[in-house]
């Protein structure tokens, strides 16, 4: 992967919310396929995070780490219960280290057919400029 941004993990289990009794358990999650791209301004990121919706997405930064946590849903048809399945619906879980050269305060995001798109802009300091050098 590029210096700009850095994957913290691959696979592995988070903690789940407390149950009635208080007592925890790790819940397996699946880490989401990603494709990163970069240019003179910034970083792109392409998650693959099928079937899962806006309301059941999260992405946060916290220092220089960004985090993306999602859970995959299929609706069930109206009227109707399931008898037999196979499906499972993931939790997906993917934390990347960014670089101190990228903006996080400006990232744009947006989710369509099961792909999240991050634009990450790089700091203007950090963008390649051209010099004009003079004669004389």
């Amino acid at each position: 992967m590029n210096s700009q941004i850095q994957t913290s993990e691959r696979q592995g289990k988070q903690p789940a919310p407390a149950r009635d009794d208080g007592q925890r358990r790790e819940q397996p999650f699946v880490v989401p396929p990603v494709d990163v791209f970069e240019n003179e301004s910034g970083i792109t990121l392409l998650a693959d995070l099928p079937g899962v919706s806006r309301e059941r997405l999260g992405v946060r930064v916290d220092g220089d780490n960004l985090v993306i946590e999602a859970t995959a849903e299929t609706p069930q048809p109206q009227g109707m219960q399931l008898v037999y399945g196979e499906a499972q619906y993931p939790s997906y879980r993917r934390q990347f280290t960014l670089s101190r050269e990228l903006d996080p305060s400006r990232i744009d995001a947006s989710l369509k057919d099961g792909v999240l798109k991050l634009a990450i802009p790089k700091l203007e300091e950090a963008k390649p400029r051209r010099v004009e050098v003079r004669v004389g």
